[in-house]
């Protein structure tokens, strides 16, 4: 696992007090913060790293350990567990483990436990489980209302996944054992997917219903009538009532989007008319639109 410098993160040095800490991280996360940033992907990456670092940092316990263990902080009670075990077995190691000499993320778990220990210990070596990974998948509204398979490529391996219909924005979902490997012969962690869903230019999602507003002409607005409605899987019919404002709103059941993981079951399509008024009109049609205002 690539160690990441939570202190760097922040913009803050290695003996920043409790106090700069907060301060560094409220200043980034309001200039990172993804309602400011909607369509920055990397600024969204750089929220989600400040939130990590600000969730080890601002905890004493955390922060210890990581400053001692760096990217293996995780592991310290594991770390110290094995040393007493080897203390008791009558092994001088001639490492001070809690005298300054700590991690910087360079050389891997299995190196590090060797050098604790020596060749002779491997034997003996408890099992460790792998860091937990997590990665992002950007996904079309469109594409978020089918179940469908999808290959993402995290650490250099091709992992196929099945999405349910669905998904939401934010939404995160775990796959069991496809985290890190463990360290000598322990599990691996779990890799957990955030699930972006990009806007669509006609539909907004508002939980499972869908809203969108339908250009509606004025003889139908006027006259009543039908008119051709899409919707993000095919386009349906409509009937029209008779004097239709603009700003007028109608539902179409189970047209919205499915419901997570509930078969057959999908949330409403709320349409709102807008009515258009007509252009370049003929003498005709202004004779006639001039004979239609002298009979208020």
């Amino acid at each position: 696992m690539e160690f990441i410098d939570y202190y760097k993160i922040l913009e803050i040095n290695k003996n920043a007090s409790a106090d700069e800490i907060k301060k560094a991280y409220r200043k980034l996360a309001r200039k990172l913060h993804p309602d400011l940033n909607p369509n920055d992907k990397e600024a969204q990456k750089k929220f989600q790293q400040i939130n990590e670092a600000n969730e080890v940092l601002s905890d004493p316990e955390k922060r210890k350990k990581y400053d001692q263990y760096g990217k293996d902080w995780q592991h310290a009670e594991h770390f110290e567990q094995a040393k007493q075990n080897q203390s008791r077995q009558g092994f001088n190691t001639g490492q001070n483990f809690g005298g300054g000499q700590g991690f910087s993320g360079e050389g891997d778990f299995s190196s590090f436990f060797e050098s604790m220990f020596g060749g002779s210990a491997r034997q003996s070596q408890a099992k460790f489980r792998g860091q937990d990974l997590h990665a992002e998948l950007q996904l079309a509204l469109v594409n978020a209302m089918v179940t469908h398979q999808q290959t993402l490529t995290v650490n250099g391996k091709n992992i196929r996944i099945t999405i349910p219909a669905g998904i939401e924005n934010g939404q995160i979902i775990k796959l069991k054992g496809y985290g890190a490997p463990g360290a000598n012969g322990g599990p691996a962690g779990d890799l957990y997917i955030t699930f972006q869903i990009a806007d669509n230019p006609k539909f907004k999602r508002t939980g499972n219903d869908l809203h969108t507003t339908v250009p509606l002409d004025l003889y139908t607005a006027l006259l009543g009538g039908e008119t051709t409605i899409d919707t993000l899987n095919g386009k349906v019919k409509m009937k029209v009532s008779a004097e239709t404002q603009s700003g007028t709103k109608v539902r179409l059941k189970g047209k919205g989007f499915p419901l997570y993981k509930q078969e057959g079951k999908f949330g409403d399509l709320y349409i709102t008319y807008q009515v258009t008024l007509p252009t370049n009109l003929t003498e005709k049609q202004r004779a006639l639109f001039t004979e239609l205002s002298q009979l208020k």
